[in-house]
């Protein structure tokens, strides 16, 4: 089976951006810090903290006890954010559809970029792998079952890419990561099936979110490869683990879902340096200004905005990070200030900078309209769709009216009740 889907994998991409390059992790074992606020569990981790049985998503207490050594370094969402749109950028421009799941990691379809930059004249290599030269003396291998065309896509990527990246090719996304991962800086791995998966280590469920907790129990009965993960059989892993078990089965059939390419947009950010340390009322200052001066941009040309990205650079080091999806596209500053002031009360230390991008813009208008301004029953009907929203975020309780039912009773708590507010 042709392999059409291309992964691109830089390890451990956010543990090095936050580290300040790949230097400073050969000083010893180093993860990345949990976020403030979130569960207490590490991000990536180098090579050395792998070795002592440290690995990504594992609690902050088991870690240091495997790896006493273990130096933990704030993480850098923003610049990890900066630096990953880099390098999509540079996959685009050879022509790739990307999609993005996380940083450090892409995918495309090479099919549409055979013509563009496959070759069959590549010389074969003694280990039967295709050998493509490269600018400067280079060459890039691919591992044998390529159709001849691929080699050619892989030399533009690694070519656009100028970075050390390891890169895989398969029939489904989840091929094509596992080949990623088997890869090495110089070689492209073509997995083509089920049969080419069953060997992989089970491990390699974690890099999909949605099977990543199923690791652990597998590990726990035994199940070390994707073979034997196969070898239960989906109505086996359906009973024991649901939905989730039907995915991981799927996925070691070589079986994914179809890739959804990202949408290529105009970058358009607003920069704010706090001359102290701000928080509080300081911050709800500067955050006025910050929207204000991009709202007044003249490359936003009137258009309104459905996504936006509040970062910080935090005094104490590292940045934070938050992504913001208006629940409607809008242009007014007062709702876009009450949106993202909920947002900027969990920031976890005091700030020096402030920065608000936009990552998706809506359709051209003034914005969306206040909510009393429209007749009674659009009224009512925004009202239940925000009662509705309310209590889906915070529970049944969260939108009451006070009822009185004894106002002349000498107990306070007996003159009026809380009862769920209904239209």
């Amino acid at each position: 089976m042709f392999a059409v889907i291309v992964a691109v994998h830089l390890p451990r991409f956010e543990l090095v951006i936050a580290a300040g390059g790949r230097a400073a992790l050969a000083r010893g074992p180093a993860a990345l810090a949990p976020e403030p606020g979130r569960e207490q569990c590490v991000g990536e981790v180098s090579s050395s903290a792998e070795s002592s049985g440290v690995h990504a998503g594992m609690r902050l207490g088991e870690a240091l006890a495997r790896c006493p050594s273990l130096a933990l370094i704030p993480p850098d969402p923003l610049g990890v954010a900066d630096a990953w749109e880099k390098v999509l950028a540079r996959l685009e421009s050879v022509g790739a559809a990307v999609e993005s799941e996380a940083p450090g990691l892409a995918f495309f379809d090479a099919r549409g970029l055979a013509r563009l930059h496959g070759t069959g004249s590549g010389a074969r290599a003694d280990s039967g792998a295709v050998v493509i030269p490269l600018h400067g003396g280079a060459s890039a291998a691919v591992s044998p079952g390529a159709p001849p065309w691929l080699g050619g896509v892989i030399a533009a990527t690694r070519g656009a890419l100028r970075l050390p990246a390891r890169i895989g090719a398969g029939p489904s996304r989840f091929c094509a990561l596992a080949g990623a991962m088997r890869a090495r800086s110089r070689r492209a791995e073509v997995v083509d099936g089920a049969r080419a998966l069953a060997g992989e280590p089970v491990t390699l469920l974690r890099q999909r979110p949605e099977v990543e907790a199923l690791v652990r129990p597998l590990e726990r009965l035994g199940i070390g490869t994707l073979g034997q993960v196969a070898s239960l059989g989906r109505p086996a892993m359906a009973d024991r683990f649901g939905r989730a078990g039907e995915l991981a089965y799927d996925l070691t059939q070589g079986r994914d879902s179809e890739l959804r390419p990202r949408q290529p947009g105009e970058v358009l950010e607003e920069v704010l340096e706090l001359p102290e340390s701000g928080s509080g009322a300081q911050l709800e200052r500067a955050l006025v200004l910050l929207v204000d001066k991009l709202l007044a941009r003249r490359e936003r040309r009137g258009r309104t905005l459905r996504v936006v990205v509040l970062g910080a650079r935090l005094v104490e080091g590292g940045t934070w990070r938050e992504r913001v999806v208006f629940r409607e596209p809008l242009a007014d500053p007062v709702r876009m200030r009450l949106v993202l002031g909920q947002k900027l009360t969990q920031l976890p230390a005091p700030a020096e900078a402030l920065r608000l991008t936009v990552e998706r813009f809506g359709t051209v208008g003034t914005g969306a309209r206040a909510l009393f301004e429209d007749g009674s029953a659009q009224r009512t009907a925004r009202m239940r769709e925000a009662i509705r929203q309310a209590r889906a975020a915070a529970g049944p309780e969260a939108a009451l009216r006070v009822v009185t039912v004894d106002p002349d009773s000498r107990v306070p708590e007996r003159q009026s009740v809380l009862a769920p507010y209904e239209l």
